[in-house]
């Protein structure tokens, strides 16, 4: 049995599945969010219900909407029936997920919700189930074929549905103008917590860790500079303090390569002229992205004037457990 195959065949029908969701996004979509919009700037909650594999993705997307600072609690239909129903006020909103739209335990629950008058978001495959017919926006996750051999076991479907809930909780964040600083507020904890609560200006190199030069600095003497400061980068600055380039161990290997007399010749011919800069006052995440952005391994600091006052490398963030 050919087993790679057999995963190539089960990740196309998913993806087949997920393009077939994307072509069918619709103002529906755009309701759900325009319902959610004021029940979270209202400080209401989104109340998220599902059955089996349906509340599995419902719990992942109440752990992404929570994450991203939109209250949401997880119903379970057992226990809404026997008192946690208290949890629901007016001003909330329920996001039902059901692929069928015909799950017993959650119709049961339906009328009890329904006495709250408060709108119901189904996502369901169902469009013509009890469900849907109830619900006032109706998102479709609807699937021609199971990734299963069988066509039995939820897989296309439950992946549907779990992207369209990403969707719903991405369009939200955006929709609400949710920054990276709300973020690093709601996850303080590891590296990510780390990351989006360090300021650049915490983990740049500065003082005697920096190396600068002018455009005029012998090579040589570059090396020297970056060797005392035992940094891989010498930020090279005009006269007047302005920033004029940078100049790396790798700009070095480089041109030695091809020249291996540029001790005593300017690094200006050498250096990389406009480098990557990031604010001082920025998050560190965001020297995250900067260097990935462009495969670099360091990046210079400058204040709110352009002037260079530090650097980031790679290494600095991996010794700070920020990556």
């Amino acid at each position: 049995m050919n087993y790679p195959e057999k995963a190539r065949r089960v990740i196309q029908l998913e993806i087949d599945e997920l393009q077939r969701l994307h072509a069918r996004i619709d103002d529906s979509f755009a309701r759900a969010i325009e319902l959610m919009l004021p029940c979270v700037r209202n400080r209401g909650k989104l109340i998220v219900c599902g059955v089996g594999k349906s509340g599995n993705i419902g719990r992942k997307l109440a752990a992404t909407l929570n994450s991203t600072g939109a209250t949401t609690v997880l119903l379970n239909v057992g226990d809404a029936l026997h008192g946690d129903l208290g949890v629901v006020d007016p001003g909330d909103l329920a996001i039902l997920l059901s692929y069928s739209g015909e799950t017993s335990e959650l119709l049961d629950l339906l009328p009890h919700l329904k006495r709250f008058d408060i709108p119901i978001v189904a996502i369901t495959g169902g469009l013509q189930s009890t469900l849907a017919k109830n619900a006032d926006v109706v998102l479709d996750v609807h699937v021609t074929q199971e990734a299963c051999p069988l066509n039995l076991a939820p897989t296309s479907s439950t992946t549907t549905m779990l992207v369209l809930c990403d969707a719903l909780a991405m369009a939200l964040l955006e929709a609400r103008g949710f920054q990276s600083e709300d973020f690093a507020k709601l996850h303080p904890g590891g590296s990510l917590g780390r990351a989006l609560l360090t300021r650049v200006s915490d983990v740049m190199r500065s003082g005697d860790q920096l190396a600068k030069i002018t455009p005029d600095t012998h090579v040589r003497e570059a090396l020297e500079a970056m060797t005392k400061a035992r940094s891989g980068a010498a930020i090279v600055e005009n006269d007047d303090g302005t920033l004029a380039g940078v100049f790396t161990h790798g700009d070095f290997v480089r041109a030695f390569q091809k020249d291996d007399a540029i001790a005593a010749k300017a690094v200006s011919g050498f250096m990389t002229p406009s480098p990557i800069s990031i604010q001082a006052d920025k998050l560190a995440a965001e020297v995250l992205a900067t260097l990935q952005k462009y495969r670099i391994d360091d990046v210079v600091v400058v204040d709110g004037d352009g002037r260079a006052v530090g650097m980031i490398d790679t290494q600095d963030l991996t010794r700070l457990r920020l990556i």
